[in-house]
């Protein structure tokens, strides 16, 4: 890869100069998080950190991101109806990990009463990091899939003209124009939209579960102002408002304050933390309702990293999308090495190469939302703890991407800017609505680039860890 903006990143009083224009431009541009001393108020805010610059990102890496991810629409679909395969993949994990057994139960019990939603909705973000080949080439390698909460399309669509800004005024007008222009929002917003309009209810509502504080507000509204612009209103909620004044009605429709809502969409229930019983309880009730859920409990399932692994298996893919060999091929060649941890001679192999070669490795739990990861000493220790234990099923390891890092700027409130070495991660979000077995809407509908400095491991911008950027196609 290219070596980027080396000369601009040597002149200290040139970046802050810049640095200045980037920050007031991002505030223009509404770029913006709540802060984390008022997660809960809109009255002071502050911009979302970013880079400087827009990172360099090889053109056929992005256009085979982009190609892959309708047939990771269709894979994770495929998933999610399966319920046999979701039992059998997660019985292990299920009898260690808590979360994922609760998930589980509320799956078991929609099944067992009978599904009364006919329209589904998939909302999903496909991330993947760059890894450096031996001959300096590089690959697209997916870290995860997103299949529940999937956030920043809101303000990925804001930050293009923040770099194209920064450009403009080095007078490098040529280089704003690569940047490419991006609005997962609207794409995100037109999937929920249509899976509304095949509910069928004109006066219905959305309703988007939120946490009670939220510091990531204007990415989600970007989103309710886009269906708001359709003529679809969207109802902001707590689980614990839904156990006070959610019900069903004799045919399962969902009423919340005695509206009808059409579409559940939910930026909280990713991680154990979002839960109490009462929660638990106001999420069997919305899965058990007829709306549309974004997404439906089998969904959040099929995001799960032990379903990741055990899609990585030979012959796996083939199973799931049959009479598909070019989507299992595009899949496949994006898959990173993943091994399983289930008691036996396979996850004993698979641990004691790991604490070998720990450089090599990451250990992951099924958890959502950054910063969960085990690397290095910290993974050997954890791995020399649980190798005997039947706890180990709740964790996968997976082969560590090293991307080749790079030089830029990061910007963050409080923070001087400064040069750092960075890697980057590339989002690519994805629709689909399904009604009944018919897929009526399959795209890819924008992308999102996080860089974060190399010191860091792991976690997201909502972690606190990586910053908004834009990939600039080289």
């Amino acid at each position: 890869m290219a070596t980027g903006w080396g000369s601009l990143l040597q002149d200290e009083q040139q970046l802050e100069e810049l640095a200045r224009q980037a920050v007031d431009r991002a505030l223009a541009e509404g770029v913006l998080l709540r802060t984390s001393q008022e997660p809960s108020s809109s009255d002071v805010v502050s911009y979302a950190p970013f880079t400087l610059f827009p990172s360099l990102v090889p053109s056929a890496l992005l256009e085979q991101a982009y190609a892959v991810q309708m047939d990771f629409n269709l894979l994770v679909d495929a998933v999610s109806q399966n319920a046999a395969f979701l039992e059998q993949t997660l019985s292990s994990t299920i009898k260690r990990d808590n979360f994922t057994a609760h998930l589980f139960d509320i799956h078991k019990q929609v099944l067992k009463e009978g599904i009364a939603q006919t329209v589904f909705l998939g909302l999903n973000r496909s991330d993947y990091m760059f890894q450096r080949n031996a001959d300096g080439s590089a690959a697209l390698k997916q870290i995860e899939i997103n299949t529940i909460s999937a956030s920043f399309g809101g303000l990925a669509s804001r930050t293009p003209a923040v770099h194209r800004h920064v450009l403009n005024v080095l007078g490098k007008t040529k280089e704003a124009a690569k940047i490419l222009s991006n609005n997962p929002s609207k794409g995100l917003a037109m999937g929920i939209a249509k899976a509304w309009e095949l509910y069928g209810s004109a006066n219905a509502r959305v309703l988007l579960i939120a946490q009670e504080k939220e510091r990531n507000i204007f990415d989600q509204r970007a989103i309710e102002n886009e269906l708001l612009a359709r003529n679809i209103h969207v109802i902001r909620r707590k689980f614990e408002d839904v156990s006070e004044k959610g019900s069903l009605d004799q045919d399962r429709r969902l009423f919340m304050d005695d509206q009808e809502v059409a579409v559940v969409y939910f930026r909280d229930g990713y991680m154990p933390s979002h839960y109490s019983l009462q929660n638990w309880g106001a999420r069997l009730l919305l899965e058990r309702s007829c709306a549309v859920k974004c997404p439906d409990i089998a969904t959040q399932l099929a995001g799960t990293k032990k379903v990741q692994q055990e899609l990585s298996r030979s012959g796996m893919l083939e199973v799931l999308l049959p009479g598909q060999p070019e989507a299992v091929a595009r899949l496949r060649a994006t898959f990173a090495g993943l091994y399983s941890l289930d008691m036996g001679e396979e996850g004993d192999q698979a641990i004691t190469e790991a604490i070998a070669a720990p450089s090599c490795f990451v250990l992951k739990p099924q958890r959502e939302g950054g910063g969960n990861n085990l690397y290095g000493e910290e993974m050997v220790q954890a791995l020399e703890r649980l190798k005997d234990s039947e706890e180990r099923a709740s964790y996968i390891l997976m082969e560590k991407i090293e991307p080749e890092p790079f030089g830029n700027c990061l910007l963050r409130p409080g923070s001087p800017a400064r040069v750092v070495q960075c890697i980057s991660e590339l989002g690519i979000f994805g629709v689909y609505v399904r009604q009944g077995k018919t897929l009526v809407m399959n795209k890819h509908v924008g992308h999102l680039l996080r860089t974060k400095a190399i010191e860091h491991a792991d976690g997201g911008v909502a972690a606190g860890v990586a910053v908004l950027d834009n990939p600039y196609p080289v």
